[in-house]
């Protein structure tokens, strides 16, 4: 079990490199490998010298849980791929302390950056209405991406994920620092 010190680092790590890629998400609507693989080994090399292979084999099956959480909403066409490896990057940093709570974070800053987005565009009745269209293709169709409304679509109104993890990861690792 890390310290107390080391979870923050681990935090601040997940934080920065998250920052970085909702940059890049923004600016090309891409999340670069160079970026989530060199996370994803900063993360195992972290835990490696500061706690050893069983922590290092914790961040490891951290980055799997987390990539293969998300990997059903890239199956399902409701993410990219860089998403999924960014989050697993994001997992693979922070572990299991940190984990579900940057998952949940990142999932609820999702949702409201997604009604902002939509209010902003003035989509919000159009999106609640694809909203209902997904759940019932979803119930039916199982993982298959909709036929138009999936991220592959460049009519659709995509939200840059990576921005939701970042705040996930902010808000997680805000959340950690004790109030005086």
């Amino acid at each position: 079990m890390p310290t107390y010190s080391q979870h923050l680092l681990y935090l601040s790590i997940a934080v920065a490199a998250a920052l970085v890629a909702a940059v890049w998400d923004v600016k090309t609507r891409r999340i670069p490998n160079w970026l989530t693989a060199s996370s994803i080994l900063i993360g195992l090399a972290l835990h490696l010298i500061l706690g050893g292979p069983r922590e290092m084999a914790m961040a490891l099956l951290a980055a799997l849980v987390g990539g293969g959480i998300f990997t059903a909403f890239f199956i399902a066409g409701g993410m990219g791929g860089g998403d999924v490896k960014l989050i697993a990057a994001v997992a693979s940093i922070v572990s299991f302390p940190s984990l579900f709570q940057v998952l949940v974070t990142t999932a609820i800053m999702g949702g409201v950056f997604a009604l902002v987005l939509a209010m902003a565009r003035g989509k919000l009745k159009q999106t609640v209405q694809n909203i209902g269209l997904l759940f019932f293709h979803h119930r039916h169709e199982g993982l298959t991406p909709h036929p138009q409304l999936n991220v592959r679509n460049d009519r659709t109104l995509r939200l840059p994920y990576a921005i939701a993890i970042a705040a996930g990861c902010l808000i997680t690792f805000i959340s950690e620092i004790p109030l005086k």
